[in-house]
């Protein structure tokens, strides 16, 4: 699993836990938390951890578009892909040319906003302590960084390079992504499974169960290899 913006992998541990229960190996390779990080970057330094045998990448929110660029090369043991609330391209109605005064200066939300954003109603005592944890693991210029790569990110031409089946996570209640972003990976991935659960953005983490149904059904169903 690719985490989200925070890279840490540490508020994957639900959904992980529930997919372990399930019978699932699973693990999270986190993203380096100092250099660049822009998304081709991200891709070369996470290519090499890949496994050899076959597996399945899931790829939460701001990992989406480093997941597609993974996939879309020569990935030998490749057998499936996950994206959970994420994009082919900006998420936010922001321009491209905004991303350079986000990479500088954006300032990192009140937590209870965080919370409210990210969670919505599903926010509890808990969650919002781990997502205030994973945020206090990682360089407030690092998370700038990555917040804008998402706005120079445009993958949508490597989609259709994808030979894997995908699975589509939405959540129905997401109040970060921009709405036509995610219409936009529907449209461009005609031949993937769609699912939307009653969830918000950080849906791995509000709701890990039932998306860890989700996932481990999915890839139970996918045709064996030789």
């Amino acid at each position: 699993m690719l985490p989200g913006l925070d890279g840490t992998g540490r508020l994957s541990v639900p959904f992980l836990g529930a997919l372990r229960t399930g019978g699932l190996d699973a693990r999270v390779l986190a993203l380096p938390s100092v250099g660049a990080q822009d998304y081709r970057t991200l891709a070369e330094v996470v290519r090499p951890q890949l496994p050899a045998q076959p597996f399945v990448l899931v790829a939460e929110s701001f990992a989406g578009p480093l997941a597609v660029e993974l996939a879309a090369g020569l990935l030998p043991g490749l057998r499936g892909l996950v994206l959970c609330t994420t994009f082919a391209r900006r998420p936010v109605p922001l321009p491209p040319a905004a991303a350079m005064a986000l990479a500088l200066a954006w300032p990192m939300p009140p937590l209870p906003l965080l919370a409210r954003l990210l969670l919505g109603q599903w926010r509890t005592g808990e969650h919002t302590s781990m997502l205030r944890d994973a945020l206090a693991q990682v360089p407030a210029t690092t998370l700038r960084q990555r917040a804008a790569a998402t706005l120079r990110v445009d993958v949508r031409a490597l989609l259709p390079q994808i030979g894997v089946p995908t699975l589509c996570l939405q959540a129905g209640h997401d109040r970060l992504l921009w709405p036509p972003s995610v219409a936009e990976l529907q449209t461009l991935l005609p031949d993937a499974r769609h699912v939307a659960l009653d969830g918000p953005h950080l849906l791995l983490l509000a709701c890990a169960e039932p998306a860890a149904a989700v996932v481990a059904g999915w890839v139970r169903a996918l045709p064996a290899t030789g």
